[in-house]
């Protein structure tokens, strides 16, 4: 099986189908139904009440007489459950093999697209909308958001075609835009979005069969508009000109396939939220047994969906018992199975494409010395506006004299307090933003990837982890206790994604790769984390979202000793960092010893990432757009852009906390999400000039 497909230049569509094998397709879909048969067997036994199997058995055949409580608790929550599963396996399977074929990527995902989090997001919206919509029209909602998402993201990778690295990148933004989003519109309106944070990772509790019912028969045009596509989207594997030739109408054929696996993706999401990366391990599977034509795939991956999604039900339920299948939602599981995949998947590509460009962008580094002080001059007037700003306003406006009273100590009770509580952040963010963004300029050059982030490296997942795990499993532990396992979390995972990336050497696209595999599994063993512990877990939630709420200037201390080091050390290898930018032959030409110097300065980063994050959370999107506004305005000398990223990266931290603890006061929003929804754009511009660049 193996080495089937270490003949191939991939796992997934990425080349010409062979030719069928029906005897063998035929065996895996037999094997397949007698898997979910069983596995359905066993899922209807499971469960929170004390109905067992045995009960379920006088019940069928009647001996003994089965009572009608049994009948009710089977009716009731178990078939729908199953029924919802039998669903939402089938749809995103589907939907997964569609994709795939389509983009000719085995990548190519509703999760990785931006599907799932697109109708999220739309459902969330109509939620705060106050508009409340039958089963049919959330599935219309939930199509709307994720065709937008989807196309989104496929325009900004060409299509999907232009390598995987685009592709999930692109993915990856989209999604952390659209989640953002989404948990921002919970916070501002928790009323009408309070159902929607299970919801929100996927979960198989129904309250009956009405809804899974209404979506069934959109489900099954879907699936059966899928397998009039077989024979199309079999030839298009062979080529577009080859497809041309042979009266496929390319464009279009690739249209509707989209629409069609969207609309599956969507209909799932509207049954059970957003459950992870069964479009991913379905054709997966199915190609590592040999099934290759679509006309055999599209089946089997819908059967291999449900035994993924039943799977792992079960195995939740069997291992932590049955009210963890309440607890703990279907997509984490799924996550935290799909996760390794999709990091086994990153090891066997290769990418060239345009994101590969060195982050060289902006001016050419010919500016005279005294363009470069005036842009410090100007940059750091910019922060210097934000601090005072920053220190003004919030859920109560001072004026510039009450500050001047607190410094000299002679203001009243009230400023005092406000300012003593206010001070403290705008310190931390000034630290937070800095390091985040010296991080991401030493991220960028050493994986010559304009579009990395220290996030993608596994780092914040990592911390994440850590942190939550001990603020979960340790009520009570102190904030330095969290920073440290946060830290130490952190390194662990960087640890883990350099690894499992190399191979005969590093190669900075499966780098990114292997880390956004890594952020994926990470993410869904903190949220696994957080379900099982119901209450008690706002200083978690706060802390993931990114926030500086409650922080001392004790959180800054190890911020601000990780800066010194890291200024002294930019001090004496920005010029390491300028031949790392370039290729992988001119450095090595020059002696400088390339893993070495890359491993160190990527372990400086990520110790300045673990230090940020552990004070404030996670703040994303910071470590991306500092450094390339710096090179826009400074040109590609790294001297100049980590100074400059540096301002760059505590005005955006600092101004997003002022406007998070401002615009819904006296409620706040953390910094994180302002970040991210401030930083999104940028991002989605970059990929759109690069996608242009590649195509000239």
């Amino acid at each position: 099986m193996t080495e089937t497909l270490s003949r191939q230049p991939a796992p997934g569509p990425t080349a010409a189908p062979p030719a069928p094998r029906w005897g063998r397709t035929t065996l895996v879909l037999v094997a397949g139904l007698v898997l979910v048969a069983a596995l359905g067997l066993v899922h209807v036994t499971q469960g929170t009440s004390d109905i067992g199997p045995v009960d379920l058995l006088r019940l069928v055949f009647g001996g003994g007489g089965g009572d009608s409580r049994t009948l009710d608790v089977l009716i009731g929550s178990r078939v729908p459950r199953l029924l919802a599963g039998l669903v939402v396996g089938i749809a995103l399977g589907v939907s997964g093999a569609l994709l795939q074929s389509v983009a000719r990527n085995a990548l190519a995902t509703p999760d990785t697209l931006g599907v799932n989090a697109g109708a999220g997001f739309a459902v969330v919206l109509v939620a705060v909308l106050g508009t409340s919509l039958p089963a049919l029209s959330t599935t219309a909602v939930a199509f709307a958001g994720g065709l937008l998402a989807a196309g989104l993201v496929l325009a900004l990778s060409s299509g999907a075609a232009a390598g995987p690295t685009r592709l999930v990148l692109a993915g990856m933004v989209v999604t952390l835009a659209l989640a953002a989003g989404s948990q921002a519109l919970q916070l501002i309106d928790q009323e009408s979005t309070v159902g929607l944070f299970a919801w929100g990772d996927g979960s198989l509790v129904q309250s009956g069969t009405d809804e899974t019912m209404q979506v069934l028969p959109v489900i099954g045009v879907g699936v059966a508009a899928a397998l009039l596509l077989c024979r199309p989207l079999d030839i298009l594997a062979l080529g577009d000109d080859t497809a041309r030739v042979l009266g496929i109408k390319v464009g279009i054929i690739r249209v509707v396939a989209v629409i069609v696996a969207v609309l599956l993706a969507a209909s799932a999401v509207s049954v059970a939220g957003k459950i992870g990366f069964v479009g991913l391990l379905a054709p997966t599977v199915v190609r590592l047994l040999g099934v290759h034509r679509l006309a055999g795939l599209i089946p089997a991956a819908a059967v291999a969906g449900c035994v993924v999604v039943l799977g792992a039900d079960v195995l939740t339920r069997a291992v932590l018992g049955g009210a963890a299948g309440v607890d703990i939602p279907a997509g984490v599981v799924t996550s935290l199975f799909g996760a390794p995949v999709l990091i086994w998947l990153a090891r066997r590509h290769r990418d060239s494409g345009p994101t590969r460009t060195p982050p060289a962008a902006g001016h050419p580094a010919g500016r005279s010395t005294r363009y470069f002080a005036v842009i410090v001059v100007v940059v750091s007037a910019l922060l210097v506006a934000a601090v005072v700003v920053s220190m003004l306003i919030g859920d109560r406006i001072v004026l510039l004299g009450d500050v001047m009273n607190w410094i000299r100590g002679t203001a009243g009770g009230g400023v005092t307090f406000v300012l003593d509580q206010r001070f403290p952040r705008v310190v931390l963010c000034l630290l937070t933003g800095a390091a985040l963004a010296l991080a991401g300029a030493a991220v960028q050059a050493v994986a010559r990837n304009p579009l990395a982030e220290p996030g993608i490296l596994g780092v914040t997942g990592g911390a994440g982890v850590g942190a939550v795990a001990l603020i979960v499993l340790v009520p009570g532990a102190s904030a330095v206790s969290v920073s440290g396992v946060a830290a130490i979390g952190a390194v662990a995972a960087f640890v883990g994604v350099y690894l499992l990336a190399w191979r005969r050497g590093m190669s900075p696209d499966r780098l990114v790769l292997v880390g956004v595999g890594m952020g994926a599994l990470t993410a869904a063993i903190t949220t696994a984390l957080v379900v099982r512990r119901q209450y008690d877990i706002g200083p978690a939630l706060v802390w993931l979202a990114g926030s500086t709420y409650g922080r001392s200037l004790t959180d800054a201390g190890p911020v601000a000793v990780m800066l010194v080091l890291a200024v002294v050390l930019a001090v004496l290898s920005h010029r390491h960092l300028d031949l790392l930018a370039l290729d992988e032959d001119t450095p090595r030409v020059l002696g400088v010893r390339l893993e070495p110097v890359r491993l160190a300065i990527l372990g400086v980063a990520v110790l300045l990432t673990a230090a940020a994050v552990s004070a404030a959370g996670v703040i994303g999107f910071v470590g991306l757009v500092a450094p390339h506004a710096a090179r826009a305005v400074v040109g590609g000398r790294h001297r100049r852009v980590l100074a400059v990223s540096a301002l760059f990266g505590a005005t955006l931290v600092c101004v997003a906390d002022t406007v998070g603890r401002t615009v819904i006061a006296p409620g706040q929003l953390p910094a994180g999400l302002l970040t991210a929804l401030l930083g999104t754009p940028y991002f989605l511009w970059l990929l759109w000039r690069s996608r242009a660049r590649g195509a000239a």
